[in-house]
């Protein structure tokens, strides 16, 4: 029942999180006017953002993410003093998404814009500007509107806050005409997608929401339970690992003959294997949730970009390296194991088939500890809240399935091969991958602090020698402290090193500039390069107008890729320069499609401002990128970039959207299934 129940919260909580929709709304923007005086006064902007993103500060260096800025669209009675304010913890980090240091707001926000009052009432009307990213993507430049009225003699100001922090308000009763205006323009725009576009293009059909349909493809459902599977047999790979390695394998037979010999009852005795192996998946399971607990959501999310942690993780993999090839052995205290041992055997029943197990997981430390931490490093990085958790389940049902299966076969255990010296070879092959992949955190740290000792080709220069030692080692040219004296060479153990040492030669090339995509994830980016001779080939976007290129693309009979990017979008970069540049995918962008890239930050003003009603509230448009934003939320339901989507000649989906994921295959299957069912539209 407690293993029923655990999983069944398992599966609750996974479903949860997949099913979440594409729209975003992680930041909660209010604006009020504090009269300090009959001529002083404050406009202050208070957010609170959801754990894992950033809000970002005023004044930011170009180039990188959007500032906060005060726009005023009207002011009467009333003056600006100095700029928008930020006020607060802030943070200032070098920030890996945008390979710059940047300053933000983590949790909660506050702005303050002063005036100066100068009549005897007063009216000022305008927007604050924003951006906010998280580890992944980032939201388009964000508006927090407001209208403020009141009065300078110095007495109790009245003010008139706009009820919402994204609404506009009559800013003043006095002023009927306006207000009716207002009011007339957005009784207009029921329809606020045909609104938006009939007032710029005369175009509506195009911007009708496509919401329901791009969500029957279930694509990003699909793509979301990929990467919980990915995570899940991650950890029970790892689990299988640790099986061969000394301080667990010899154990197998071991317990299994005790729970058949202590009962009498080979029923019993399958029953205790059984309760043994759930015992292990609950000691680990509960390990994967104390890192998250200990940790906290909100640093989860950071700890791929966060330059102190990566660094101790660098560490950290080196040191458990260092431990598997034989410098020194990583135990935890005797005493731990030898009073749980004690209380198993004082202990009765369930208990003491618990601690037991316990006992399995202390004693086998020095094994499954380099592994284990090797995992919950990779599984924290990747900003999932659960994935410690998913990531242990895996390991530990790998860990435990051979005590349950070898009670239930008691014959089998005779076909066991025996300890001897392969469980070694194993430790010092985990000890050259957990090296190699300690690099990567390096790299990290290394491009946060600027010391740019590890730029790209140092790196795989690097890997390319831990590679090929790794191979003249399984080639048995190399021998460690706990390695035996045979010359002989098994044939697995040929082949791999065989397969290790193509791999560093794959690469040499990687030195010159060669892309080198089966490691772009781990090695640093490109343009840390001093030395590059490869120039690829870019793709570039027929328009950056949606109503001209869907209206082209009718005219010449071709599907569509509408690209909502972003000039500030480095996911948008590093997807046009590892995904795009791919011969097939160039092929299939540049002749099979007409290529419309919209910015949402374009600063552009629009020919005229459109007012639009929302989700209730009333929204201004100002600026093409504010058109092009506006567009992806009200057709598509989604604001962040990058975000792909693929439509036929009338804005229909023609597939599931697609965001940040660079492999390349699957990028491939996203454009054929679009153009394979824009040819059957068209049958």
């Amino acid at each position: 029942m407690r293993k029923t129940l655990f999983m069944s919260l398992m599966l609750l909580l996974v479903c949860t999180v997949t099913c979440m929709a594409q729209m975003q709304d992680p930041v909660h923007f209010k604006s009020e006017l504090k009269q300090i005086s009959g001529t002083e006064a404050e406009i202050v902007f208070t957010a609170t953002i959801d754990d894992g993103w950033h809000v970002y500060s005023t004044d930011l260096p170009d180039g990188g993410p959007i500032s906060a800025t005060f726009n005023v669209d009207k002011i009467e009675g009333a003056e600006l003093v100095g700029k928008l304010t930020p006020v607060g913890k802030e943070e200032d980090k070098f920030d890996q998404m945008f390979q710059m240091q940047v300053r933000f707001f983590e949790h909660n926000a506050q702005f303050v814009q002063k005036i100066k009052i100068t009549g005897a009432t007063f009216k000022i009307e305008g927007y604050m500007q924003y951006g906010a990213c998280n580890d992944q993507n980032c939201l388009p430049p964000t508006d927090v509107n407001f209208s403020f009225t009141g009065k300078g003699d110095g007495k109790a100001a009245a003010a008139a806050p706009a009820p919402d922090a994204n609404k506009d308000v009559a800013a003043s009763e006095s002023n009927t005409a306006e207000t009716e205006a207002t009011a007339e323009v957005s009784a207009e725009t029921d329809s606020v997608a045909a609104s938006a576009a009939t007032s710029v293009s005369g175009e509506s059909d195009y911007w009708t929401p496509v919401i329901k349909e791009l969500n029957a493809f279930d694509e990003h459902t699909e793509s979301s339970e990929a990467s919980w599977l990915y995570i899940f047999f991650a950890g029970f790979l790892g689990g299988l690992i640790a099986l061969f390695t000394p301080c667990v394998w010899p154990i197998i037979p071991m317990t299994v003959s005790f729970f058949l010999k202590r009962s009498g009852d080979k029923k019993k005795g399958i029953r205790d294997a059984w309760t043994y192996g759930a015992s292990i998946v609950v000691i680990y399971v509960v390990l994967g949730l104390a890192i998250t607990l200990i940790f906290g959501a909100s640093a989860l999310n950071s700890l791929s970009t966060n330059a102190i942690f990566n660094l101790f993780f660098f560490l950290l993999l080196v040191v458990f390296a260092a431990s598997f090839f034989g410098a020194f052995e990583i135990t935890l205290p005797s005493s731990w194991s030898t009073a749980v041992d004690s209380k198993a055997e004082k202990a009765g029943g369930l208990l003491s088939i618990f601690l037991m197990a316990f006992t399995l997981s202390l004693v086998s430390f020095s094994c499954t500890g380099p592994i284990i931490g090797f995992l919950l490093v990779e599984v924290s990085t990747t900003g999932s809240i659960v994935a410690p958790a998913i990531g242990m389940l895996g390991f530990a049902i790998a860990l435990a399935l051979p005590f349950t299966l070898f009670a239930m076969f008691p014959s089998w255990l005779k076909s066991m091969p025996k300890s001897g010296g392969w469980m070694n070879v194993i430790k010092v092959v985990l000890g050259f991958i957990e090296l190699a992949f300690a690099l990567k955190f390096l790299s990290v740290a290394d491009m946060a602090y600027g010391w740019r000792i590890l730029d790209r080709e140092t790196f795989l220069a690097l890997w390319i020698a831990l590679f090929g030692l790794l191979g003249v080692y399984l080639l048995g040219k190399i021998k460690f402290p706990h390695d035996d004296d045979e010359d002989k060479v098994s044939v697995p153990r040929f082949f791999l090193g065989l397969i290790s040492i193509a791999f560093a030669i794959y690469m040499v090339p990687g030195l010159w500039g060669a892309p080198l995509k089966a490691i772009s994830a781990f090695a640093p980016p490109s343009s840390t390069q001093d030395f590059n001779l490869y120039e690829a080939e870019e793709v570039h976007a027929q328009f950056t107008n949606y109503e001209e290129g869907m209206n082209y693309a009718k005219q010449v009979g071709k599907p569509v890729m509408v690209d909502f990017t972003g000039w500030g979008c480095v996911n948008c970069r590093e997807m046009e320069s590892k995904v795009w540049i791919d011969p097939k995918v160039r092929d299939i962008m540049t002749k099979d499609y007409v290529l419309i890239s919209l910015y949402v930050d374009e600063k552009e003003k629009l020919p005229e401002k459109i007012t639009v009603e929302e989700n209730g509230q009333t929204r201004i448009l100002r600026t093409i990128g504010d058109k092009w934003s506006y567009l992806q939320r009200v057709k598509f339901g989604a604001n962040a970039q990058p975000f792909y989507v693929l439509l036929d000649n009338e804005g229909k989906p023609l597939n599931g959207s697609y965001s940040h994921d660079e492999d390349v295959e699957k990028y491939i299957n996203f454009l054929q299934t679009g153009l394979d069912n824009y040819k059957k539209k068209n049958q």
